[in-house]
């Protein structure tokens, strides 16, 4: 069987090969900015890469894969101006910027470490990786690629000739300001700071020297200097969140490749934007989870307010991920009635069985994951094997395949809802859309008198313990 994915730079389906035919897999994903805590809409990036990891050792793969740490030159835009992500919050809170980082990295791995991720091969930092960076820089400043402006090294994107082909960018229509702030000092819209000068005016807690002076590495370097010191010149699969794909992505296609002359990853697969549910901008689009915006939320935060991190995770795989998901709470209650559920089932299959055994939904469910990562229809097949007549043999092997998949736990403890009590939920529910309200009105009661709280949401019910 083979294991397809979805390659961003051809936009169709194709069967994956790795570069060496060695079963070894070399895997990149980009990490997290550490100046703040990671929102749930970072971490949906981190459980789909994890679920790529684990498809991969599916199918036989040996999986060699790093997730960076941005501790300095991330610039609030995103791109080559503003202020370093970094120094900005160590001038808001009078700490180091070194303090917060590690404070922060922290928070990540806490948060990482609860959604049951595997762990990375290694975590490079991007302050452990100047030389690196500045070696990269030297390489291609002796190639040509490089010109000085008074604020820094930029790359020449006009000497790059596939520089457009990731993100499809149409350069000559792009309005100045709307991709990078425009600097009258470049040659071309789209040129990229690869080390950027300190200002004077300004004391950074995080500076280095270099050849053109002191100053600090522009985000898109460090990706490029740590993948080809940990995983080689060339490497099979990178990800990370589709914002990245017209300008972080595509520039670190455009550094490495000027670099090694060679093809820099065989595929970029990019997880789409996870958005607040009815939250709006002014053109009526939704608007996506930001910390800029200050409407972040948190593994954490959602782990108080009693969501298990593995009811979230179950949230974010029961939507494909090339789809955008929308978050509310009532969406997330939903997904956790819908985990109680399957974990009632399943530990009634688990109290009833002794050995496991093959079941014919093994090859569907293994068919799906190998789809591009369909987890949806993964959670449909668990269904289906959980409500089938087979034998409890039968639905723990498929039970156990789907937790090898997705690395969900369905064991945990939290506050459980029997099953008896949900069907009385889809009963109540039932008869309020006949608008029995005699009937909906007693199954309250009845739910109420057993010791639970039943709770209208726009997607269905809520039940929870008195």
């Amino acid at each position: 069987m083979k294991l397809n994915l979805y390659n961003t730079l051809t936009r169709k389906i194709e069967e994956f090969y790795t570069l060496n035919n060695d079963n070894v897999v070399k895997m990149y994903s980009c990490g997290p900015t550490v100046y703040s805590y990671p929102h749930i809409g970072n971490m949906r990036a981190y459980v789909f890469a994890d679920l790529l990891k684990r498809t991969l050792i599916l199918n036989g793969y040996q999986v060699t894969n790093a997730i960076n740490i941005t501790d300095v030159g991330h610039l609030t835009s995103d791109a080559d101006d503003g202020e370093d992500k970094m120094e900005k919050e160590a001038k808001k809170t009078g700490k180091s910027a070194y303090d917060i980082a590690e404070f922060f990295t922290t928070e990540f791995f806490n948060d990482y470490n609860k959604l049951g991720l595997l762990p990375a091969s290694v975590y490079p930092k991007a302050t452990d990786h100047i030389i690196e960076q500045i070696d990269m820089i030297k390489v291609l400043e002796d190639k040509g690629y490089t010109y000085l402006t008074s604020d820094g090294v930029y790359f020449d994107t006009s000497k790059f000739e596939n520089y457009t082909q990731l993100a499809k960018l149409d350069i000559e229509g792009m309005d100045s300001g709307k991709r990078v702030k425009f600097n009258e000092e470049k040659k071309n819209k789209t040129d990229f700071a690869l080390w950027k000068f300190s200002n004077p005016e300004e004391n950074r807690q995080m500076e280095w020297d270099s050849p053109w002076g002191v100053g600090f590495p522009g985000w898109h370097a460090e990706c490029s200097a740590m993948i080809m010191k940990h995983l080689g010149e060339q490497i099979d699969i990178h990800t990370g969140g589709i914002d990245h794909i017209p300008v972080h992505h595509t520039n670190e296609i455009a550094q490495t490749e000027s670099v090694t002359d060679k093809k820099f990853s065989n595929f970029w697969l990019h997880v789409n934007f996870l958005q607040l549910k009815n939250l709006e901008d002014d053109q009526g689009k939704p608007i996506k989870m930001s910390k800029s915006l200050g409407n972040i939320l948190t593994i954490s935060g959602l782990e108080e307010k009693g969501y298990d991190p593995m009811v979230v995770k179950y949230f974010y795989l029961s939507s494909h991920y090339r789809s955008e998901l929308q978050f509310n709470y009532d969406l997330l209650d939903s997904s956790k009635n819908t985990f109680v559920r399957l974990q009632n089932k399943i530990a009634n299959v688990r109290l009833n069985t002794e050995n496991s055994m093959d079941s014919h939904y093994l090859d569907k469910i293994i068919f799906e994951i190998n789809n591009d990562l369909n987890t949806p229809n993964v959670f449909a097949l668990l269904q289906q094997a959980l409500n089938d007549t087979i034998s409890n043999e039968e639905k723990l092997a498929v039970i156990e395949l789907v937790e090898k998949i997705t690395g969900l736990n369905f064991d945990i403890k939290f506050n459980e809802i029997p099953e008896e009590i949900l069907q009385l939920g889809d009963l109540r529910l039932q008869a309020k859309q006949n608008k029995d309200w005699t009937e909906s009105d007693r199954l309250r009661d009845l739910i109420q008198s057993k010791g639970y709280n039943v709770k209208d949401t726009k997607d269905g019910f809520e039940i929870t313990l008195k």
